[in-house]
């Protein structure tokens, strides 16, 4: 685990993030609120390509938890059985559907509490949510962005829920919106778990990663 880099230092490495995308985008598809939940409790244990193509007809006939419940718990299995654990995750579709049709009058509630509630959607699943949809600076933490939170020393910790602080605490507020979406993008294309780009990597002479593949 690097330490903890300075405020200067994190500065200048979101500040090469947002100039090289300034507006990055999760890359989950989605239409509203509802297909963004369903999108990311489904994509535990998936790639998001994997995940697409699974809910692009999905969601073209169930986009809110009504139709959803409609299709019911057979077929929703039938369009995501190509995504792992996908009889669990038709499960949690079904019951997550109707808590927000008994619950939150078909609405997806706004707050953390109210969405981890939900069956089938934890800490990072409702960060993803507060963030992309109701525009929330929180900040869900994946293995990418806890890789490179220890590998670069930008936000350390020995679990997900103290690199999420370590984030909130460290970067700047400017950057705060983005900063996880920034974070993944960058594990996923370049910070790579065994075989990093370092030679491509914007930020690579303010990392303090030893095992630079340069």
């Amino acid at each position: 685990m690097a330490k903890q880099l300075d405020y200067s230092t994190i500065h200048e490495i979101f500040s090469r993030f947002q100039a090289a995308e300034a507006e990055p985008k999760g890359e989950l598809d989605h239409t509203n609120a509802y297909t963004l939940v369903v999108a990311v409790a489904l994509s535990a244990q998936a790639t998001d390509v994997g995940v697409n193509k699974a809910t692009a007809a999905l969601f073209k006939i169930a986009d809110t938890p009504q139709k959803m419940l409609a299709l019911g718990e057979e077929g929703v299995i039938e369009h995501i059985k190509t995504i792992g654990l996908y009889r669990n995750k038709a499960k949690n579709v079904i019951k997550l559907s109707q808590m927000l049709v008994d619950d939150y009058g078909g609405e997806v509630p706004s707050s953390r509490a109210a969405l981890v509630s939900l069956p089938g959607v934890g800490r990072k699943t409702a960060n993803v949510v507060l963030n992309m949809w109701f525009g929330h600076p929180s900040q869900a933490v994946d293995t990418h962005i806890f890789r490179i939170g220890n590998r670069t020393g930008i936000c350390p910790g020995k679990d997900v829920d103290a690199v999420e602080r370590a984030i909130e605490d460290h970067v700047p507020v400017a950057f705060q919106h983005h900063a996880h979406h920034w974070l993944i993008l960058h594990g996923r294309y370049v910070c790579k778990a065994r075989k990093p780009m370092c030679s491509n990597c914007l930020i690579r002479d303010l990392c303090p990663f030893e095992d630079k593949n340069l």
